[in-house]
């Protein structure tokens, strides 16, 4: 665990959150800065820096990251659809370095979307 990853000290528990999910891959929060009425993170508790780091072995990771993003979507009630964003990179817009996925609905998405 990087000592300045902001994802893998809440993961650790060093820096509390509310948590919407959490098993022995993976947790999700609801983003501080929500750009849809539902915009959760979902992330894996391993640090990995992002999409761009996911080898083929990484295979299990990412299935339980939609899963879990699918689940939470359920439960808000999303019937009409979702979005899932993985930003890679500074020009992708990714201002944390640790994979996470962010589920956004409750309302249409446009496209292009950025």
């Amino acid at each position: 665990m990087p000592a300045d990853c902001l994802f893998c000290r809440m993961a650790s528990g060093e820096i509390p959150v509310a948590k919407v999910h959490e098993d022995e891959m993976v947790f999700a929060i609801r983003d501080i800065n929500p750009q849809a009425p539902t915009h959760v993170l979902v992330m894996p508790l391993a640090h990995v820096a992002s999409a761009a780091a996911l080898t083929e072995a990484d295979a299990p990771l990412l299935a339980r990251l939609f899963a879990v993003a699918a689940e939470i979507a359920a439960r808000d009630g999303l019937d009409g659809g979702w979005r899932l964003v993985s930003n890679v990179g500074p020009d992708g817009g990714q201002t944390v370095q640790h994979l996470h996925l962010h589920l956004l609905g409750g309302r249409r998405m446009g496209w292009p979307p950025g």
